[in-house]
């Protein structure tokens, strides 16, 4: 609702003087204006590296002050009004505010990049009265060297996810969802590009010891309605089933057996403090992914040891893989290529599944050491249980030796 509407419902007058409707609704038919930020030019405002960026900033403006609210059965919106690019309807959108009919509601027009650099772009931005918000963004991933990807990375593939399964690329928790629009609807991307994804977010997350499993599928059922929207309007035949069904039980953190770091049998480390401080959470069930997470905080892992076992999703990282750190030695070059930094390394091998990328970081510099302690080990461990081992590799010497 605008606030000049919310003022005549509250006075019971207009500011003109003449008599109110009563009710929302009103007795006679209403014609709200058209919003001002209908009228913009979005193609001028949203384009190339600008755009998500403005996106975010111009829905924090029309959430703030100007946003219309939708409400079922009530005001404007009673006619089957429907949000996120008209994907989802009023009790979609009240489900995922645990029950709330009273939301704001602003999307961003789905818009292509007009020098085919990027792909296609889109945000939508719901927000009940409490101030609790639910984000969902259309973007292609972001390969490049200092790009968002990895930054995508640290929430979309925590170990908090569950893998969608059914030959989907996608995961899902309580406050993240994502889910790649299929190869076969927009066609693969071209080669070093990041795959097109549909994501939802809910906030913060708090990393309790379980994954609230009903806000999961819940989420994991919108981003599904939301690329089978997209598709729709793409024109592509068919549509995506509902995951939930076959979904693993929710990740939680656990204890480990002595000598199965991050539940990798044979993996030690010689920190006994990570083992009885830090448990783990690794990500259940398969999936483009097996990310293990210790001791989290704002979303962002003080330790992880990830394999991004698909090469859609393994793109975000090739360039890192070429670009930085000093190289990791492999006994044999064709084996693949990476880097390391104390307390980070990465490695990119051929697999025959594709490409597959190793990774752990340590983001505290008094855990470093367990970088070059973990890494030539799991990613022997790793490479052996994915059938592209064995893998032999051997680290640089630390910059201070």
């Amino acid at each position: 609702m605008t606030a000049d509407m919310s003022k005549e419902t509250e006075s019971g007058a207009s500011d003109n003087g003449a008599p109110a409707r009563s009710g929302v609704l009103g007795t006679g038919p209403f014609v709200p204006r058209t919003p001002w930020w209908h009228r913009w030019h979005w193609r001028r405002l949203t384009r190339g590296r600008l755009r998500p960026a403005l996106a975010a900033g111009l829905a924090g403006v029309l959430l703030g002050g100007t946003a219309v609210a939708w409400q079922t059965d009530a005001g404007p919106f009673a006619d089957g009004r429907r949000a996120c690019w008209s994907a989802l309807d009023s009790a979609d959108v009240a489900a995922l505010f645990r029950g709330s009919e009273d939301i704001d509601s602003v999307d961003t027009p789905l818009d292509g990049d007009p020098i085919g650099s990027e792909g296609p772009s889109g945000q939508c931005v719901l927000q009940s009265a409490d101030g609790s918000r639910v984000t969902a963004q259309v973007h292609e991933l972001d390969p490049r060297f200092g790009g968002a990807g990895d930054q995508w990375a640290d929430q979309f593939l925590s170990a908090r996810l569950t893998p969608l399964g059914g030959g989907l690329l996608g995961m899902a928790s309580d406050t993240r969802a994502w889910l790649a629009v299929p190869d076969g609807c927009t066609g693969r991307p071209m080669t070093g590009d990041g795959p097109l994804v549909i994501d939802v977010a809910t906030g913060w997350t708090m990393y309790d010891d379980v994954v609230d499993g009903t806000e999961r599928d819940r989420l994991a059922r919108t981003v599904v309605k939301l690329v089978n929207h997209y598709m729709a309007g793409k024109g592509c035949d068919g549509t995506l089933a509902d995951p939930v069904p076959r979904l693993p039980r929710p990740a939680r953190f656990s204890d480990e057996k002595p000598g199965a770091f991050c539940g990798i049998e044979g993996l030690r480390t010689s920190g006994e403090e990570w083992a009885a401080t830090y448990r783990p959470m690794v990500t259940g069930g398969p999936g483009p992914v097996r990310t293990c997470d210790r001791h989290v905080s704002f979303d962002h892992p003080a330790l992880r040891l990830m394999t991004v076992e698909d090469p859609r999703l393994s793109v975000l990282y090739r360039r890192q893989s070429m670009q930085e750190g000093r190289r990791i030695e492999a006994a044999a070059p064709e084996d693949g290529r990476g880097f390391y930094r104390p307390g980070f390394a990465l490695f990119q091998a051929a697999c025959q599944t594709g490409e597959v990328t190793f990774l752990i970081r340590a983001d505290d510099a008094s855990h470093a050491h367990i970088v070059r302690t973990l890494f030539p080990r799991y990613v022997s461990k790793e490479a052996a249980r994915l059938g592209c081992g064995p893998l032999h590799l051997t680290l640089p010497p630390d910059p201070d030796r």
